[in-house]
């Protein structure tokens, strides 16, 4: 019987480091104010002319790639998860595919907001453990500065989100131990606009793109903060329960818990509801901000990088974003 298993892990950060105190600059707010409801003390914005959102994963991609011990010609299928493409089409995955020389390798986008990666690497493992593929390569970027409004108006969602990418390959492997173990996916679709950006959406007039770009507040980010946070305390612990008890296990059994970077209180609230210390949950918000479907394999590849997960250890993935959406991901590395 087929498994799937991450043989390789990178990232790639901007280099343009924006903090709350710049961002005191340019509206009506403040670190403390930034710092005390989520938890960021500076995020990352693209260079334009330098990043592109398929750039930025080609980059994490060479990593994983080379710490896979494998070439870009050995990859077999890629699953790209972003909410902010280069284009409005194609996906930045067909971009990414030609930087690294991949022509001829299927793309699949994912569009499942902060719970892509996890999505799409629920979709890999299924692939693989069909015998599909062997070598499957799974992204999460994005470029979301540009779409934030720096005004006092906007500045509740702007001090939240960054830019970046990460990327991890999965192959298969016959090692019932070390392995993706199972992986979970829901989504509730009644609160689709309690987290969403309205425009350009395809259902309006024609008339309506003419002017888009005019002074138009529905290309802007909307987010009912409070219902987001509701929902997203309750369906983080449920995801990584039902991981559990998939598996047999219970939350003393985890080595690290990776949540999605949305919120450091929302992350510390699950921590606490799962009875786990500090040291088994990984946080990296305060450096990057929200980075929705980079944020996951951001912070795994630094969990990694740093000795944070060894050969062995139980990582648990969780998710919860717009759509709503949420997942896990159990893995014993």
């Amino acid at each position: 019987m087929l498994f799937s298993k991450i043989t390789g892990i990178g990232h790639y950060v901007p280099e343009n480091i924006i903090t709350n105190e710049y961002l005191e600059t340019i509206m009506d707010t403040s670190d403390a104010w930034i710092t005390e409801r989520t938890g960021i003390k500076e995020r990352r914005y693209f260079t334009y002319g330098k990043d592109t959102n398929a750039s930025m994963a080609a980059e994490a991609s060479k990593i994983a790639i080379e710490r896979a011990g494998i070439t870009p010609k050995d990859i077999d299928f890629i699953v790209y998860a972003t909410i902010t493409p280069d284009y409005y089409f194609p996906g930045p995955g067909f971009v990414m595919q030609r930087e690294l020389g991949m022509q001829g390798v299927g793309v699949l986008d994912i569009r499942d907001q902060c719970s892509g990666f996890i999505y799409a690497m629920s979709t890999a493992d299924q692939f693989i453990k069909s015998g599909m593929y062997k070598n499957v390569l799974v992204v999460g970027a994005e470029v979301q500065s540009t779409f934030l409004n720096h005004s006092n108006e906007g500045r509740g969602v702007a001090v939240i989100f960054g830019d970046g990418a990460g990327a991890v390959v999965m192959q298969a492997t016959k090692d019932e131990q070390h392995r993706v173990l199972s992986t979970h996916l829901h989504a509730d679709g009644t609160y689709a606009e309690d987290l969403y950006v309205k425009d350009p959406g395809s259902s309006r007039p024609k008339r309506f793109y003419d002017d888009l770009v005019e002074d138009n507040k529905t290309g802007d980010v909307f987010m009912n903060g409070n219902m987001v946070f509701k929902h997203a305390i309750v369906r983080f612990p449920e995801v990584i329960r039902e991981a559990l008890d998939k598996n047999g296990l219970t939350p003393e059994d985890i080595d690290l818990l990776v949540p999605h970077q949305a919120n450091l209180r929302i992350s510390e609230y699950v921590r606490q509801q799962m009875g786990m210390p500090e040291e088994k949950v990984m946080n990296n918000i305060q450096k990057y901000g929200n980075t929705t479907a980079a944020s996951i394999p951001i912070a795994l590849c630094e969990a990694w990088e740093t000795g944070r997960i060894k050969e062995g250890d139980l990582v648990c993935l969780a998710a919860f974003g717009s759509g709503f959406t949420w997942g896990s991901a159990l893995i014993r590395w």
